[in-house]
């Protein structure tokens, strides 16, 4: 089976590793406006990903844990938020410059700045530091998937340390890192592979990514991405084959 990377709108990203399992970074699906309707009830979730509270990104876990019991791995708080409000699951929280390794699969938390909180009867309940997430595959090109940020110098740091082939980044703006700033980030991190994300969901954001296009150093620009919201992209040992 070929290893697939998928944008499923807003930043929900569902990764199929070779021997059939899946991830879901930031699954929020069955409230997605942009997420296409055959996609919003996943078949199968081994693993979740989470970089950080909000509903648009943690909107679906429940959904999936109840379904398929899947490893749910995040900050620390987060996932003590999450299980104590679900009442069950196999959450695995950890911490910002921390790695851990389920099943093959090696997950790194990294830092991102925005915010992060679950809602609750009572109001926002604070849910720890919000993250980028890398992710390796033995065999397969590192991903990061930059969660909810703005651009930040220690991009550099991430470069060096995980060497990311495939970079997710949001483009946006208003929540996030708008053209200029994703430029930026794409710069200083150098992928083979440059997918961009959180943008087009709803009125406030930007409509397409064609300013980041525009604003990316032209050896940068045969490396964007430019995919629909539930193409499969095949994953390589180089990139996005």
């Amino acid at each position: 089976m070929n290893a697939t990377i998928t944008w499923l709108g807003h930043a929900t990203t569902r990764l199929v590793l070779p021997d059939g399992r899946v991830i879901f970074i930031d699954p929020w699906l069955e409230g997605n406006p942009a997420c296409p309707g055959a996609m919003k009830k996943p078949t199968r979730c081994d693993m979740i990903v989470l970089t950080h509270g909000h509903g648009d990104h943690a909107g679906d876990v429940k959904a999936l844990v109840n379904q398929y019991d899947p490893v749910v791995i995040g900050n620390f708080e987060l996932c003590n938020v999450l299980e104590a409000q679900i009442g069950k699951g196999r959450f695995s929280g950890m911490n910002t410059g921390g790695t851990q390794t389920v099943d093959g699969v090696h997950v790194s938390l990294t830092q991102a700045f925005h915010s992060s909180s679950i809602d609750s009867p009572e109001g926002p309940i604070y849910a720890g530091m919000p993250n980028g997430v890398i992710i390796g595959i033995d065999g397969l090109a590192t991903v990061y998937h930059a969660g909810d940020t703005d651009v930040f110098g220690d991009m550099k740091l991430i470069a060096q340390l995980f060497a990311p082939k495939v970079c997710i980044l949001p483009v946006g703006d208003y929540y996030t890192m708008g053209a200029k700033g994703a430029a930026l980030a794409a710069e200083m991190l150098q992928p083979a592979a440059i997918i961009p994300i959180h943008y087009k969901t709803f009125p406030v954001l930007a409509p397409s990514a064609d300013e980041f296009q525009n604003a990316l150093p032209a050896n940068l620009k045969e490396r964007l991405v430019e995919t629909e919201i539930g193409q499969d992209l095949a994953w390589t040992a180089t990139g996005i084959g």
